[in-house]
């Protein structure tokens, strides 16, 4: 199964992406960019090639039910996994939901005369800020961006690839971004380990 597959199969496997916590949207039996997304996550987690599509490896790790391992013991946090490139959902130290990330792909930029280098910043933080609308910044457009540390945010971007590739923020697809806002997912002051 693929991009563009679809029928009884697909709606399973969206099924038993979601049973494992991986965001996949509403279940509807078509293999689009929010089912390509989880399985992107689940091969990430699962340590396999990530090329999005559903064959016989990837197919083990859902029957292994494989899922990401979390930090965080208490409350309810945000962890972002740089090695895993992972976003995770915890309460109490259970993972609630994982989503497929593209976070800083360490490459060297410019902009407005300032060289840098793509990271996102490891450590403990919260979400001290929030936009509810698309937010055109110099890097490029953010997608209702909420903020952990300066200008570094959990946002929407309509491209995010199984490797890291961002100036630095935590991408997610547009499409979980607003189940993020529409669910209340990460309010304000929600702690945020990145590491």
């Amino acid at each position: 199964m693929r991009l563009g597959s679809h029928g009884l199969v697909v709606a399973k496997l969206q099924r038993q992406l979601a049973a494992l916590g991986y965001w996949v949207g509403v279940p509807d039996g078509v293999f689009g960019d929010s089912t390509q997304q989880a399985v992107y996550a689940l091969q990430k987690a699962a340590n396999l090639r990530r090329d999005g599509q559903v064959g016989a490896t990837t197919e083990a790790a859902l029957f292994r039910k494989v899922r990401p391992k979390v930090k965080s013991k208490s409350g309810y946090v945000v962890e972002v996994n740089l090695h895993t490139d992972l976003v995770m959902l915890v309460l109490n130290g259970k993972l609630l939901t994982t989503l497929n990330t593209s976070t800083g792909g360490g490459y060297t930029y410019t902009s407005q005369g300032v060289t840098s280098v793509a990271i996102t910043p490891s450590g403990r933080f919260h979400i001290e800020r929030e936009i509810n609308k698309p937010v055109n910044a110099p890097l490029g457009q953010l997608w209702r961006p909420k903020y952990f540390t300066g200008g570094f945010a959990i946002h929407g971007d309509s491209y995010v690839p199984p490797t890291p590739v961002s100036h630095g923020c935590v991408r997610v697809s547009n499409e979980a971004m607003n189940w993020i806002w529409s669910a209340g997912k990460i309010p304000l002051g929600t702690a945020v380990w990145v590491y």
